[in-house]
């Protein structure tokens, strides 16, 4: 493209706003995605300005050269991971839509990244965390702050019981909550719903928090969602975040265990318990098999780690 007529053509914003736009029809992305892609081109667009490089017309040298500044700058390889899946699609979008001739990121590689296990809690770590908020009140009124301690234990109790990401968590609605068949309807990636049992600990969790704490939150107030804040709005993802921070510390765990965590934990003690890898794919809602089978290695890890403690030859 001369330069005569790049003057005509739209900002990278506008660029950015259409693609997104068409992630949000096309896949039905959810604002979390959508934020985390903005973010990467945002800051990939960042670079091409400072050092005068047109984006509309980068070749993958310059590519590469970005990639070799991130990895300078000690970017973790899984970052720069994803910084450069986010731009092959902006790229790829680009393509589609006329307004580049040929793909300068299809060529790319990014770092390999060696094979790690996802972090799992040890049964006694779980049981210190699910004891923070753990309350024996069955009736009666109740003041704000047993209300949140309530909710909070409930959302612990969900996360581990049917592995819900916590934005699931947070967009979990209250008519998708079925007491009566114990079982829980689950929003995922791309609107995508799945159907997820809930064991009888959890249910009781939920329950008390419904019945007892839920309409201290609300205040008289109505949501949709069944989480609430102590405002009576939707729980967002932040707050959970904080929560779930502040039940480490008191439970005494490391800091840099996350909610996600507890998902991993969720998938490897059911595989672990005789779940088939099918039904563990279902109940995650994992669109691949091979992305469910890392927990394979991990319950066959964990039976290495028992036979070694217990066997008197180890």
């Amino acid at each position: 493209m001369s330069e005569g007529d790049s003057d005509a053509l739209p900002s990278a914003t506008a660029y950015v706003d259409r693609f997104c736009a068409s992630l949000r029809a096309e896949r039905n992305s959810s604002p979390h995605t959508l934020r985390a892609y903005r973010k990467d081109i945002a800051a990939y667009l960042a670079w091409c300005e400072r050092s005068d490089r047109d984006f509309l017309s980068i070749d993958h040298r310059g590519l590469r050269l970005y990639l070799s500044e991130l990895s300078e700058a000690r970017y973790a390889r899984s970052t720069t991971n994803r910084m450069l899946s986010s731009i092959r699609a902006f790229y790829r979008w680009l393509l589609i839509e006329g307004v580049i001739v040929s793909d300068p990121a299809s060529v790319l590689q990014g770092p390999r990244q060696g094979a790690r296990l996802p972090r799992v809690l040890k049964p006694q770590e779980m049981a210190q965390l699910l004891g923070v908020n753990a309350t024996d009140v069955q009736a009666g009124s109740i003041g704000k702050a047993e209300a949140v301690r309530m909710r909070d234990q409930a959302i612990l109790e969900f996360l581990y019981a049917c592995g819900a990401r916590i934005s699931e968590t947070s967009e979990l609605r209250n008519d998708l909550v079925d007491f009566s068949q114990c079982q829980v309807k689950v929003v995922g990636k791309g609107r995508k719903e799945r159907i997820v049992p809930l064991h009888a600990l959890c249910l009781d969790s939920m329950m008390k928090y419904r019945r007892l704490a839920r309409p201290v939150l609300l205040n008289g107030a109505d949501s949709e969602f069944f989480f609430v804040s102590t405002r009576g709005n939707q729980m967002k993802t932040d707050a959970m975040r904080k929560m779930f921070k502040q039940a480490l510390v008191q439970a005494g765990l490391p800091s840099d265990i996350t909610p996600h965590d507890m998902r991993h934990t969720f998938a490897t003690d059911v595989l672990a318990g005789g779940a088939d890898l099918r039904s563990v794919q279902e109940m995650l809602g994992h669109a691949s098999l091979s992305t469910t089978q890392i927990y394979t290695h991990l319950t066959v890890e964990r039976l290495r780690q028992a036979h070694k403690a217990a066997h008197p030859r180890s």
